[in-house]
Formats: C-alpha cells, sequence, structure tokens
C-alpha cells in the first residue's frame, strides 16, 4: 500500500472503533485523524464533503472517502481481501449472506437496545446528562430478549455466523465492551453461557486489544 487509509474521529466512538479493529483484523495501514467534536469540527463545511451528516467516522483510501462504519468495514474487507484475516468477510456468496444477516441483526436488534444502554450508562454521567431510567429499564428488557436469540445459536455453533470470527462477531465488540467493562449490565452477557463463552473469546483478540489501548491513550 502506497498511502495508509484514514479514520476520521476518536477511538472512543463505539462507530470509529468498528473501523479501527476491522482494518486491524485487516492487517490495513491507518491513520487516526482526530475530530474535536467538542469544538464543532464535524460539522465544519470541509468535513461535511467527506461525512455529509456530520457525524463520525469518515473515512478515506486515496480519492475514495465513506462514511457509515459497517459500509467502510465491508469495503476494507473486499478491497484488501488478500490481507490479514482472509475469511473476515467470508470467501463465497453463502458465506458472505450468513455473515450479513448477523450484521443486520447487530445494527437493527442488538445495536439500538446496546446503544442506548451506553449512551445512558457510560456516557450521560461524562457529560452531566440526567440518566433516564425508563429507557434503561425499557432498553436492558429489549437487549435480553435478543441476547436470549443469540444464546441459542450460539449453542449451535462457534460464532454467529459459523465455526470462525467474522465481521459479524467483530460488529459487537465496540457496544459490548462498554456494557460489560463500563457499565453494570455486564451480566447480560455473563450470565448466559454461550453468550459469555463468546464474548470472552473475541474481546480477547489483539485487535480488540490494540483499539482498547487507543482509547485510553486518546
Amino acid at each position: 500500500m502506497a498511502t495508509p487509509v484514514k479514520v476520521y474521529g476518536p477511538p472512543l466512538s463505539t462507530a470509529v472503533s468498528r473501523v479501527l479493529v476491522t482494518l486491524l483484523e485487516k492487517d490495513v495501514p491507518f491513520q487516526i485523524i482526530p475530530v474535536d467534536m467538542s469544538k464543532g469540527e464535524h460539522k465544519k463545511p470541509d468535513y461535511l464533503k467527506i461525512q455529509p451528516f456530520g457525524q463520525v467516522p469518515a473515512f478515506q483510501d486515496e480519492s475514495i472517502s465513506l462514511f457509515e462504519s459497517r459500509s467502510i468495514c465491508r469495503y476494507v474487507c473486499e478491497k484488501y481481501a488478500d490481507r490479514g484475516d482472509k475469511g473476515l468477510y467470508g470467501t463465497n456468496p453463502l458465506e458472505k449472506a450468513s455473515i450479513d444477516q448477523w450484521v443486520e441483526a447487530e445494527g437493527q436488534s442488538f445495536g439500538p437496545s446496546s446503544g442506548a444502554l451506553v449512551f445512558q450508562l457510560a456516557f450521560a454521567p461524562r457529560m452531566n446528562i440526567p440518566q433516564d431510567q425508563g429507557v434503561i429499564k425499557q432498553n436492558e428488557e429489549k437487549l435480553g430478549k435478543v441476547l436470549d436469540i443469540y444464546e441459542q445459536r450460539l449453542g449451535e455453533s462457534r460464532f454467529l455466523a459459523g465455526d470462525e470470527f467474522t465481521f459479524a462477531d467483530l460488529s459487537h465488540l465496540p457496544n459490548g465492551d462498554y456494557l460489560v467493562n463500563a457499565t453494570d449490565k455486564g451480566h447480560l452477557f455473563t450470565s448466559r453461557e454461550n453468550v459469555g463463552r463468546w464474548w470472552s473469546e473475541i474481546s480477547d483478540r489483539e485487535s480488540w486489544k490494540k483499539v482498547i489501548e487507543m482509547r485510553k491513550s486518546g
């Protein structure tokens, strides 16, 4: 590779960290470009040219610009298919579809409820925003039902899309890590035998440990 890809945004962001761990799994060199959201840098005209919604991450690979973390991750897996973990996004249409269905489950079922809990329990206190106990209770119940389905699935296979670690599992790392390690809701994972086993395995990957170090240093 001639030039490292650029990832705009802080590693503390769940969406940014999803992209970073994918790049590490694929052994793709990258450069993190800081975006100070407290100063409104994500709403400035130059940034809006590459991320029209004014969110993080934004991504550049030479002349290519992308936004939305899962789309960026898929692009990285496809373009750099011969690098790093070659099976991260599957190697045939059936494998890719099997991975995608669980990535969709993450984005549409796991993500909203876990994201609400992460915001209320991990970020709101840092931002001096009052916690909404009703939102916490509602989303804990929702996430529990989602994880019950995961528990059944993970009793049938080692990972979500089969017996190999894939992007389907990786995509759960950002929110899952905050829930397990920065809130009192880690029992949602650890109280379920298969989910707990799965979480212990995926969160112990070297790529994710490196992202955690980036979060701490950032």
